[in-house]
């Protein structure tokens, strides 16, 4: 495999970004058999698309996002960032001072690879060095929930049946010291 570059988007990158916001999300809810719900794809991809520009506007102060780069372009991307109102309404604000890790997002044909491993673990050095020992994250994509349980065990938080019956919405708090080898 060629060498994934992790690095700190530019203004530069905006516009490969947003395509690849695009990408994904469309691909995610395809793959979750939930293509139909346009709406909700269109609000996912404003939510990304503001999340970076947030980013940006403030130097990571207000957002931080890392991506993944190879020759062809950018293939993964994570942000880290108050944790979402979700998260917040569902948890009666427990998570409130705890920042969330999210937009965990892989290419579609780069999936599989330790892409979302590799920003994961730059993700985990960042936040120590920024002094947190703890993050939160959620998702409601079942996929993605294999994956987050599989590393971080049950989530702390079951919405069940929150989306319809039978799709579930979880939510993981996870302390950094916990991470086995920084997994």
């Amino acid at each position: 495999m060629e060498k994934i570059k992790i690095e700190r988007p530019t203004i530069e990158d905006v516009e490969e970004m947003n395509q690849f916001f695009r990408l994904v999300v469309v691909d995610t809810f395809a793959q979750e058999g939930l293509a139909g719900l346009q709406d909700n794809i269109e609000a996912e991809i404003e939510t990304k698309k503001k999340y970076l520009s947030m980013d940006l506007n403030s130097n990571g102060e207000d957002r931080y996002f890392l991506i993944a780069k190879r020759d062809e372009g950018i293939v993964g991307c994570i942000d880290y960032g108050t944790a979402n109102e979700l998260i917040l309404s569902s948890t009666d604000g427990e998570f409130e001072d705890i920042v969330e890790v999210g937009t965990v997002f892989v290419h579609p044909e780069y999936r599989r690879q330790g892409i979302a491993n590799k920003l994961l673990y730059a993700m985990y050095k960042i936040l120590r060095e920024k002094g947190k020992d703890e993050f939160c994250l959620d998702s409601g994509y079942t996929i993605a929930q294999q994956v987050w349980k599989k590393k971080f065990g049950d989530p702390d938080y079951l919405l069940k049946d929150y989306w319809s019956e039978g799709f579930h919405h979880m939510i993981w708090r996870v302390r950094l010291r916990d991470l086995v080898n920084g997994e």
